[in-house]
């Protein structure tokens, strides 16, 4: 979980500002007006047929929807399996790969949006409380995610992409990922030790994954079964 985190401005922001967004189709429309009017009146004035002028536009930008099936591998536990269309939605939004962000809630959480720990992280992501706005409810999936994985988002572009120094920043602070990983806490030594390979698992399409089974057998039991209570999974 991201404990040792200072807090500043780019805490407390949301995904990319709507206004910088635009439909470049409203800057095309107008002159394509103007040239199909001067032609038809051009075709009026000399008694001749008018022949439709096609325009394209170019670069313009289609948004491409994620798809609404779970893409996750399936080396992941139940619990995180019950969640895995809203980890590929919210994987998009961040512009994350949704292994990633499972590899996070998996260890994090297991799956279970109550989950509170000793230090004071909240929710499927386990975000410390100064990450939130006024008035969010930490454990609202939606708000979680968006907070946890602005976070996450951020320590991916800090490791310049490298999802263990990544990893490292989640759960250390960003400011690990500069450090030595001799200095850095034996959790966040931990956390690597399990969240990398898990990943590299999920990446390379295997159907299980050995370390994750290390880490439930030894950290996740017990996790997983109040996540699975919590989702009624267990009958």
């Amino acid at each position: 979980m991201p404990r040792a985190r200072t807090r500043t401005y780019d805490d407390w922001q949301t995904a990319a500002d709507p206004e910088e967004s635009g439909c470049l189709s409203f800057y095309i429309l107008p002159p394509l007006s103007v040239l199909l009017i001067a032609c038809l009146l051009t075709a009026f004035a000399f008694n001749i047929p008018a022949t439709p002028v096609v325009a394209s536009a170019p670069n313009v930008v289609v948004a491409v929807t994620a798809p609404a099936t779970s893409a996750l591998s399936p080396i992941f536990t139940k619990e995180i399996q019950y969640w895995g269309n809203d980890i590929v939605r919210w994987a998009s939004a961040s512009s994350l790969d949704p292994n990633l962000v499972a590899v996070v809630m998996q260890i994090e959480s297991c799956g279970d949006p109550r989950a509170t720990s000793r230090a004071g992280a909240m929710g499927l992501f386990q975000v410390m409380p100064f990450h939130f706005h006024f008035g969010e409810n930490p454990y609202n999936p939606e708000t979680n995610a968006l907070r946890g994985l602005n976070y996450l988002s951020r320590s991916l572009s800090t490791a310049n992409g490298n999802p263990r120094l990544a990893l490292a920043g989640y759960n250390g602070g960003i400011g690990v990922i500069s450090r030595s990983e001799w200095s850095w806490a034996a959790e966040t030594k931990r956390y690597v030790y399990y969240g990398a390979p898990i990943y590299e698992d999920a990446q390379s399409g295997k159907t299980s994954s050995a370390m994750l089974h290390e880490w439930y057998q030894k950290y996740g039991t017990g996790l997983c079964r109040q996540a699975s209570e919590r989702l009624g999974l267990i009958p």
